[in-house]
């Protein structure tokens, strides 16, 4: 709502009230009322204006007022005060508005209320209002003010406050507007006559102000017509103007001031000293100085000494007073500088600042009973009985009894009384202490107020509070600005830890520097007496509040002489505040405190006042924290300027850290449990619920253990806001510290480092610590120092790179090499000097920057101290756990440093090889090192860089050193493309020594892995011409370390080493010169083999040494086997590869060659046999590189080559004196193992094979036959050796049933290659063949296996293996048809017995026939013998032909040898056993018979016609025939011996020149028998066999007839015998048997052979030429018939000449079955109608013909044995003519 609306409002209400009583007031106010509402604006315009209506407005508020209704007149002074604030009142109006007020004054309280609103908002409405009319208004109120209504005057005088604050803001305005020249000036007269122009207001002011002066006088004031005012209210005044407008007296000085300045010193009016002394104290010097001295003086007076006035004893407020006043002189800072500025700092002059602060620091130690003592700041857990448990020298008793500066009253309370202190509830506060109203502002009351004892006590706290609070408000600011926010340079960093103020370098006139100077000099004399004042106060019983005051306190006065550089001042708070932070009890009694065995649940009253031991582990209560938290504060505030200070600091701080971290973490779980002792009650404490509504000082908030710890960790965390010098002197006196600190735990002595080694100098054990406080020896696990330095380092390790290392490196390495190398020193504090060290060490490099030559230089610094840590100082320094465990995390840290910067590294490698070096043991030599080995040689060269360590703990501690080491070395080689080459020598030997390790994997990484990537980077840097020499001499280098590795003792570094050495000769063979090559061959190649060999050759001949294959796997021969073999096979490809383009060139190749040949040929010859293979793959090798040679090389290849001929040679007579020793049956088994493998003999044969390629190459011609016939010698003699005696299961065991083996394979390719070109080497080859094809029936053998329980005893044949060579058979077999159809024509293969050799090689299979070996175990390959059947069937029908047209060129003896070797071949064939074949299926044995026809049919066609040649002599036709007689024979024999016509059962065995002389006899018939016989098992092929022996008889065919006659007459007798024997053993035994049926076959072969009989035409006189003394000769023509012959002669002459002559040899028995009376055996036959056939048309027929088979075309009829006898007789009838 508007005023106009409450003016509306009023008058309204004005109009209501007085309707009644004064209608002369309703209606005036209707009437303005009506104005209001026509036109508010403008009626208010009017009003203002002094315009016609101001009167009909205005009129009814004063007659309202008139009135004497109390009522009425409040609404009208309410209407009025609206108008005034609308400034709706015209001026002319305002007197009669201050009248109208005055005549209204008399009336109630609200009325007066109104009238004092009415004023103030007239005249701050109406700043118009000058002079008189001001002071009628002033005057009301002054009128009011002196009421005794309460409110009346209180609201009066606060009236005349304000408008006297008004009146001199108007002069302050009136001024500004001066200033314009605007202001009309009027004149004054001032007290001392004068006068000067002054503006309205300020004459207004002068006039007030000048009254008040006069009225404080209690003199007649001159503007105010005012009799009497009080003079606490006029100075109240007084005092409010020149506080408020102190600069507006100053620059307006005026005599009324000096009336103010000079009051009465009468005690009822002291309070006025405060006002000069305040703001006036330049222009009334010598006045404010008198005045302070008073105050000093009265504030110095104790209550208790009579100190007596002319007046008496002064009262006690008036000291309270006088501390209220001095407590407002020392709020005002700059006051307090000016002070010191007029008084101390002049010469002579009175010390007032000085005096007072002695003043308060007694007063404040007066009374220390009544201020009580602290509990908590003694610490928590502290027993507080007694003194003697304290060291000497230190007032333990009372912890605040050894404060700087206490008084000899607080020094000296006894411990009883310090209890009572405790216990009592004395103590300072401002709660219990101050008064609600200061004494100060109760001076108007008739008696003084109830003044606490402990006021004053509190005024003099917050004195000495408000002084240091002064000192570092005005420091401060100046110091961070000229500090900190000063201009900076380009490039200048921000300054975050500044140094101190020099004063003297700051510009002198400065306002500031001077008020610096001043404050400087306070601090630099007052400190003592403050510090004694902080020191008692913060030790008494104080409140929170007060305690935070009294530490900010001493945090302000610590930071402000640390700005200044006070060093003294700064220092001795720094002390104090260690002192209390950390009390010296606390650790004491830390160290020895042990925890009770059960938490108390009561306590006494003795245990109350903590008499006792204390129930809870000793700690720091919450002050103590805090003001640790202070120290820590002020330490980081001052960081840049402590200097060595540090060392207090840090001491203190350390303690911090051990109550609260060690001690303090063990006792945790304790002061859970237990019951805590309670601390005497503060006298400002509080109730838990009245705590938790005010809130704590930020200094007491975070005061746990964690936050001040983090706050300690803050501390350290600003060393690297620190200046270089600063840093410096802050990590010297940590190290300082640190040094002290493992001094005591060591040996007793403290000991601390020397600036220029690490040598410990001794100091005094006993003497006082810095800090004060007593540091017992109790052992500690870890040094704070130590811990710290690590952490500070960390965060400055910008220092420690790119600062001198006087900065910061020296100091920081050479104190932790110090502390590690302290053997008495603990281990746990060693271990962590390492652990800080090596942190360090692996942070610099790896934030090193890569340029400048600063790189090298802080990389050479890490280093040095590393090796420091890591090499031992010398041989004396013992290994024990603790040095092998420092040298291991030297170790692990190298590791690292590696890890992350190895690749920047530019120096300082040799000393990393030194380290890694130091850590290897040397490595005991091989069995076969000696003196003038070249392994040992090599290792000679180059001497070590560090004797190796004295020995270690434990062979555990050893092995963690070379493992972590051997990881740093790996690194080191992944970074050595960057090593110079005398750090590549220093390199390869250190990775020679791990070579040598016994850690087999770290060895052999060393050997394989490492070596090689080094030798990489060796051939990367030889391409560079002009360093390749030296390169390559260390390459070479590099190959000798790693060959003394090849012989190391343990296999898989030996196989590592060879690889790598032989890796990298063939990765970078081809760009070495010759003289390395040469080298390489004389240095690393055979030497190498000459070691290893020693190895493999010293167990080669022990008895039985390697027949366990489990035990020969394991052993150390065996391993030896197997590096010479891997260093053989790597020989040959490096030879191989650079044979042609390298070696050949050398000037020593010759004998380099014949080196490696002899190393092969002895390593076959003396070495175990498994070795052998390795060997001759090497060599074969090396043997086909020869093919690449240019003409150039030719002479030096074909001496090559010869001279591995040689060696294959010799080794071939190895292999067949081998044979020889085998087949022997008194052969060692000691000589098992020297049996030659099959693989051993493969190698061997392509070795050979190579060696006359390169012949052949060379030459373009064929060995000689000499040589080719020791070759197939050397081949041959590898027979038995196809599988060698070795062990079970021996994989050198190769089945050859299905497929060849290796060996075969090879020996045939071998064969193979030959050229069959010349002379002699067709037969050669085909009778070695053929002798390769007999193996499988004569030397094949199972596989010994020699029992491993007896090595003599071999194991059943059941369980062993065989060579069968069936596939070698099965090869060779149609492989020598093949060429034998190549060379047919040769006539050296059938004069040379090749072609014998051949038919015995065949005869073999095919003799044995079903008793040959299966030809395959998986397929169906045919029988071996049906192969040699069909080979020797295509040789023998091609060979008998050949040999004809030869004539004579073949000898007899050849030619009779040939047929003797084909009939032996037919004889096995027709004679083999055949009793398998009845197991047979019929389908089976009917094609086993249709294969064996090949045979008979081959005889018939191919061989009888050329058998009857005339030089194959008669007894083997004789013998041919004989074969088939046994081949015809139906049944085996079972009759008596003793029967004289039973026939041979071998007629093979027959003596070719016992045939009798077969003439017609009789038949004996009295001999028979009734055995049934047992019938042969193929009866069809026995009736082939009959059937071509009638054949060869008969006339059948007459191509060649000469031969056939000759065969015929030679054969015949056998025929004859054959048939007769049949026909009289059927006569025979069919006596006996009488009706007894005879068997099948008796009856089938007597019919059959009746039937041939009858059918057989001889030639004529071949049956007289058979009978003849000579049968070939008369076999074509025989002599003509003797005539004279007797009758009987004649006719058995001319018989003998007739083609039926064999029916006259058997008339006799064919009479006998002719007159058998009983039935004969009979069959059906088909007789042939046809015409008749030819002779080979009936051969055949003869051959196929089955007996009881129908024949096609013919009629069927039965014919009987009877039958045909009587037919045969016929036919005999009829030549003889008589039929």
């Amino acid at each position: 709502m508007s005023s106009l609306a409450f003016l509306v409002t009023e008058l309204q209400s004005l109009a209501s009230e007085s309707r009644r009583k004064h209608p002369e007031i309703r209606e005036a106010a209707e009437k303005s009322l009506a104005i209001l509402r026509s036109s508010p604006e403008q009626a208010t315009a009017s009003l203002a204006s002094d315009s016609a209506q101001s009167d009909d407005l205005l009129r009814p508020v004063f007659m309202g007022c008139a009135t004497k209704n109390a009522k009425v007149v409040a609404i009208s002074l309410g209407s009025l005060q609206r108008l005034i604030a609308l400034k709706a009142v015209p001026q002319s109006v305002v007197p009669l508005i201050v009248s109208t007020m005055n005549d209204a004054m008399s009336q109630g309280v609200d009325i007066q209320l109104r009238i004092l609103q009415t004023l103030v908002s007239l005249i701050t409405n109406f700043p118009s209002i000058h002079e008189e009319l001001l002071g009628e208004a002033l005057l009301l109120c002054f009128k009011l003010q002196d009421s005794r209504i309460a409110v009346v005057s209180s609201t009066a005088a606060a009236t005349l406050r304000q408008l006297v604050m008004f009146i001199f803001e108007k002069m302050v305005n009136e001024d500004r507007q001066e200033s314009n020249g605007t202001l009309e000036l009027s004149e004054a007269t001032l007290p001392d006559g004068s006068t000067k122009a002054l503006g309205p207001c300020a004459k207004d002011a002068f006039s007030v102000f000048e009254d008040l002066c006069l009225l404080a006088n209690s003199e007649r004031p001159n503007f105010l017509k005012l009799d009497y005012l009080h003079k606490t209210f006029a100075l109240e005044l007084i005092e409010s103007v020149l506080t408020n407008y102190h600069e507006l007296f100053r620059k307006a000085t005026c005599g009324a001031f000096d009336v103010a300045a000079t009051p009465s010193l009468s005690t009822d009016s002291e309070i006025s000293l405060r006002q000069t002394c305040l703001s006036f104290s330049f222009e009334l010097e010598t006045e404010a100085e008198v005045f302070l001295m008073l105050l000093i003086r009265m504030i110095s007076e104790d209550s208790d000494t009579s100190n007596l006035d002319h007046s008496g004893s002064r009262p006690i407020w008036t000291r309270v007073l006088a501390m209220e006043i001095m407590r407002g002189v020392c709020s005002d800072a700059e006051l307090v500088r000016n002070i010191w500025d007029r008084y101390d700092a002049q010469q002579p002059g009175s010390k007032v600042f000085s005096s007072m602060i002695v003043a308060l620091k007694r007063l404040v130690t007066e009374k220390p009973a009544l201020l009580g003592v602290s509990a908590q700041m003694m610490g928590v857990g502290i027993s507080h009985t007694g003194d003697s448990a304290a060291p000497p020298g230190s007032n333990y008793g009372l912890d605040v009894g050894g404060v700087a500066g206490m008084v000899a009253t607080a020094a000296s309370a006894t411990v009883s009384g310090v209890v009572g202190i405790i216990g009592s509830g004395v103590g300072l506060s401002v709660q219990n202490s101050a008064m609600k109203l200061q004494c100060i502002d109760q001076l108007d009351k008739a008696d003084s107020p109830p003044i606490p004892e402990a006021y004053i006590y509190l005024l003099a706290v917050q004195c000495i509070v408000s002084l240091c609070e002064g000192f570092a408000s005005f420091t401060g600011p100046l110091y961070t600005s000229i500090m900190v926010q000063r201009p900076r340079a380009a490039g200048e960093p921000v300054i975050r830890a500044p140094a101190a103020l020099d004063l003297s370098t700051l510009p002198q006139d400065d306002h500031a520097t001077e008020h610096l100077i001043i404050v400087r000099s306070m601090v630099e004399n007052g400190w003592p007496a403050l510090l004694a004042a902080l020191s008692f106060i913060i030790s008494t019983n104080l409140s929170d509040e007060l305690f935070i005051d009294v530490l900010s306190s001493y945090q302000a006065l610590t930071n402000v002489a640390g700005m200044l550089a006070l060093s003294t001042p700064r220092d001795a708070l720094f002390n104090s505040l260690s002192k209390f932070a950390i009390p010296s009890r606390v650790v004491s009694s830390l160290e020895s405190y042990i925890e009770p065995p059960t938490p108390r649940t009561s306590t006494s009253f003795t245990d109350n006042l903590g008499l006792t031991a204390p129930i809870q582990a000793p700690g720091l209560s919450d002050r103590n924290l805090a003001c640790l938290k202070v120290l820590v504060s002020s330490a980081l505030f001052l960081a840049g300027s402590l200097g060595e200070s540090w060392y207090g600091i840090l001491e203190a701080l350390q303690n911090a850290d051990y109550v609260l971290n060690v001690k303090a973490s063990q006792a945790s779980t304790n002061r859970r449990m237990s019951t805590p002792m309670t601390p005497s009650r503060s006298v400002s404490a509080m109730s838990s619920a009245e705590q938790g509504k005010v809130a704590r000082h930020p200094l007491l908030m975070d005061i746990d253990s964690e936050s001040v710890l983090a706050a300690v960790q803050r501390l350290f965390d600003a060393s690297k806001n620190l200046e270089d010098s600063a840093f410096q002197d802050f990590v010297t006196a940590l190290c300082k510290l640190s040094s002290e600190m493992v001094g005591m735990q060591s040996d007793g002595s403290t000991l601390t480092e020397s600036e220029d080694s690490l040598s410990p100098v001794p100091i005094s054990p006993h003497r006082r610590r810095v800090s004060g406080i007593h540091l017992p020896r109790t052992l500690r696990q870890g040094d704070f120092g130590v811990e710290r330095l690590g952490s500070v380092a960390m965060l400055n390790f910008h220092r420690l790179i790119y600062r001198a290392p006087e900065v910061a490196w020296n100091t920081t390495t050479n104190h932790l090499l110090w502390v590690m190398g302290l053997s008495s020193a603990p281990q746990s504090i060693r271990v962590q000097a390492a652990r800080v060290l090596d942190e360090i060490l692996t942070v610099v490099p790896r934030n090193l920057s890569s340029t400048g030559d600063l790189q090298a230089k802080v990389q050479r610094r890490v280093l040095d101290v590393l090796s420091k840590q890591i090499v031992p100082a010398s041989s004396d320094v013992p290994a024990t756990s603790t040095n092998i465990e420092l040298r291991r995390m030297g170790l692990e840290t190298l590791h690292q440093i590696l890890q992350a910067s190895g690749h920047t590294f530019i120096v300082g490698w040799g000393s990393i090889f030194e380290m890694l070096g130091s850590i290897c043991k040397p490595a005991a030599l091989s069995r076969s090192q000696s003196v003038d080995s070249i392994s040992t040689l090599s290792l000679q060269e180059t001497p070590r860089l560090k004797p190796l360590p004295l020995g270690y703990v434990s062979d555990r501690g050893y092995t963690a050193l070379v493992k972590i080491a051997f990881q740093s070395l790996k690194l080191v080689c992944d970074s050595v493309s960057v090593l110079s080459p005398e750090d590549l020598r220093l390199c390869i030997k250190t990775l020679g020594q791990f070579g040598r390790q016994a850690d087999t994997n770290i060895a052999l990484t060393a050997a394989e892995s490492l070596l090689w990537s080094v030798s990489d980077s060796i051939q990367a840097k030889r391409k560079d011409a002009e360093m390749e020499p030296e390169y390559s001499a260390l390459w070479m280098c590099l190959l000798l370390e790693v060959l003394g590795l090849c012989t190391d003792t343990r296999h898989d570094v030996r196989v590592g080493a060879i690889q790598t050495l032989f890796r990298a000769m063939q990765l970078y063979g081809a760009t070495l010169t010759l003289d390395t090559w040469n080298d390489c061959i004389w240095k690393i190649t055979f030497p190498l083999l000459d070691t290893i060999s020693i190895e493999t050759r010293r167990s080669a001949f022990e008895p039985g040494a390697l027949l366990n294959s489990g035990l020969a796997a394991q052993s150390p021969e065996h391993a030896w086997d197997e590096s010479k073999s891997l260093a053989l096979q790597s020989i040959g490809s490096i030879i191989s590869d650079f044979l042609v383009v390298k070696i050949m060139h050398l000037e020593s190749f010759s004998k380099a060659w014949s080196v490696f040949v002899t190393h092969v040929h002895d390593t076959v010859s003396l070495d175990r046999r498994n070795l052998s293979p390795p060997a001759l793959l090497c060599l074969g090798k090396v043997v086909k590189a020869l093919s690449g040679a240019d003409a150039s090389l030719q002479a030096k290849v074909s001496e090559a080559w010869e001279c591995v001929w040689m060696a294959c040679s010799d080794i071939g007579s190895m292999v067949l004196q081998g044979e020889r020793s085998q087949l022997s049956p008194s052969t060692n088994t000691t000589q098992h193992h020297r049996a030659f493998t099959q693989e051993s003999l493969v190698a061997l044969v392509d070795v050979i094979r190579s060696t006359r390629s390169i012949s052949l190459t060379q030459t373009k011609k064929e060995w000689p036959l000499q040589r080719l016939n020791r070759l197939m010698e050397i081949l041959k003699g590898m027979s038995p050796y196809f599988c060698v005696l070795t062990y079970p299961d021996s994989t050198d065991y190769r089945p050859d049933v299905d497929g060849l083996s290796p060996v075969q394979v090879v020996v045939l390719d071998a064969i193979a290659d030959i050229n069959l070109t010349g002379s002699g080497i067709p037969s050669l080859i085909l009778r070695d063949l053929s002798e390769f094809s007999t193996l499988p029936f004569l030397a094949a053998f199972h596989v010994p296996v020699l029992s491993p329980a007896s090595p003599a005893t071999p194991i059943a044949a059941s369980s062993q293996k065989q060579v069968t060579y069936i596939a070698l058979s099965k090869k060779v077999m149609p492989l020598i048809v093949e060429l034998y159809m190549r060379f047919k024509d040769e006539l050296e293969i059938y004069e040379d017995g090749t072609l014998e050799a051949i038919f015995s090689a065949y005869s073999i299979p095919i003799k044995l026939k079903y008793e040959c070996p299966a030809p395959s175990k998986f397929g169906k390959d045919p029988p071996l013998w049906k192969t040699a059947t069909t080979s020797f069937l295509r040789i023998v029908t091609d060979s008998v032909r050949r040999m004809a047209t030869f004539d004579d060129r073949i000898s007899n003896t050849r030619i009779e040898g040939i047929w003797r070797q084909i009939i032996e071949v037919f004889r096995g064939g027709i004679l083999a056993d055949c009793t398998a074949i009845e197991s047979f299926s019929l389908e089976d044995q009917e094609a086993e018979e249709n294969f064996d026809l090949s045979l008979i049919s081959s005889l018939e066609i191919d061989l009888v016609p050329h058998l009857g040649d005339a030089r194959v002599p008669d007894h083997l036709i004789a013998q041919f025939a004989k074969i088939l007689h046994k081949g015809s024979q139906l049944y085996e024999s079972r009759m008596d011996p003793s029967r004289p016509d039973s026939p041979s059962t071998d007629t093979a065995n027959v003596s070719d020149d016992s045939r009798d002389s077969h003439d017609f006899e009789k038949v004996d018939l009295d001999v028979g028998t009734t055995a049934p016989g047992v019938l042969v098992s193929r009866e069809r092929f026995s009736f082939w066999c009959f059937d071509l022996l009638f054949l060869i008889c008969s006339n059948v065919t007459s191509d060649q007839e000469s031969s056939r006659k000759r065969v015929a007459a030679l054969c015949l007798p056998t025929l004859l015998d054959r048939c007769k024997t049949t026909m009289v053993s059927y006569v025979a035994d069919e006596a006996l048997r009488g009706n007894m049926p005879f068997p099948r076959a008796r009856e089938d072969e007597l019919l059959y052979v009746l039937r041939k009989v009858l059918d057989l035409r001889l030639w004529s006189g071949t049956l007289w030429a058979a009978l003849s003394e000579s049968p070939s000769k008369f076999s074509d023509s025989q002599p003509a018939v003797d005539a004279n012959l007797s009758p009987s002669a004649l006719i058995a002459d001319v018989v003998k000449r007739s083609p039926v002559a064999h029916i006259f040899y058997f008339y006799s028995v064919l009479c006998e079955i002719a007159s058998i009376p009983r039935k004969t055996p009979s069959t059906w036959v088909i007789m042939n109608s046809s015409a008749p056939e030819t002779n080979q048309e009936r051969r055949g027929n003869v051959l196929r013909h089955h007996i009881g088979a129908l024949e096609e075309g013919g009629d069927v009829m039965e014919i009987d044995a009877r039958t045909l006898a009587r037919k045969a007789l016929q036919i005999l009838g009829k030549e003889m003519g008589t039929i």
